[in-house]
């Protein structure tokens, strides 16, 4: 993925910290244990990653529940020894985290309840924060959905901007199909999407189509005997009020960049004990 988690966790901590806290070498100097607790019910997602967070200050952490769990409010998550310095200078960083993480693979989660009776599949995209990516992306993963593609060397993923430098989503079709194997295509109207699937791309993204004109683009490819040989992705607007109905059109991916990009994160508090 190009990163390594550890160093995006020493420059989170770093970010925190500054030149030092002053306000915890004020505190007496002694080994402490903590705990951190959810104060509201949620998926839990980033355990393995406060663990890594606390031990670049020689802090050991247990696991209470595992990235996945289902918890309840007012139960304990990690539980955290070390010295009090070293505890409270982490607590903000792990805590901001750890909250965040939890709230988009419980945000994801309840996506992806509302579509479990469909073949579609919920994707994240790439709306998240600047070096959070990988950590939103792998909760997206532990909430129950998919992370879509991380970067942009991963594959051609034509859009709206690329079309109207090029000109010609044709052309830009061929010329990406002489050098690439997977390719993805944006598409706002109907006509684009079946030029898209004649030219043999892999995905077609139907953007801010309505699940009537869904319905009426693959009714059209169906026409042509186009269907199966693309996946479709629906986007835009997407929300857990009328998820569903995109998913009953029968578009294999739905994507929806708010899970990442506006995530509610869980409240979550640490106790010195």
């Amino acid at each position: 993925m190009g990163i390594s988690p550890k160093n995006e966790l020493r420059q989170f901590l770093d970010e925190d910290i500054g030149k030092g806290d002053i306000t915890s070498k004020l505190v007496k100097k002694k080994q402490v244990k903590a705990k951190i607790i959810t104060r509201e019910k949620c998926i839990v997602s980033g355990t393995n990653y406060i663990k890594q967070l606390f031990s670049l200050k020689n802090c050991k952490v247990k696991i209470i529940k595992n990235d996945g769990s289902f918890v309840k409010p007012n139960q304990i998550i990690v539980e955290i020894t070390g010295l009090s310095g070293s505890v409270l200078m982490c607590e903000r960083t792990a805590l901001n985290l750890l909250s965040r993480m939890s709230g988009i693979a419980t945000e994801t989660n309840e996506f992806v309840k509302k579509i479990k009776k469909t073949k579609s599949k919920l994707f994240s995209t790439r709306k998240t924060a600047p070096g959070l990516r990988f950590f939103d992306k792998y909760s997206v993963e532990i909430g129950g959905g998919h992370k879509h593609r991380m970067k942009l060397d991963e594959m051609v993923m034509i859009k709206d901007n690329h079309i109207a430098v090029h000109d010609s989503i044709s052309t830009l079709i061929k010329k990406a199909k002489k050098k690439h194997k997977k390719i993805e295509v944006e598409v706002e109207n109907e006509n684009d999407a079946i030029i898209a699937a004649k030219l043999g791309v892999n995905i077609i993204l139907l953007d801010n189509f309505t699940p009537k004109k869904i319905i009426h683009v693959i009714k059209n490819l169906e026409k042509h005997n186009l269907r199966k040989k693309i996946k479709l992705e629906a986007s835009g607007g997407i929300n857990l009020k009328n998820i569903h109905n995109y998913a009953k059109t029968g578009v294999d991916m739905i994507s929806v960049g708010s899970i990442t990009s506006s995530p509610r994160s869980i409240d979550m508090s640490l106790e010195i004990y």
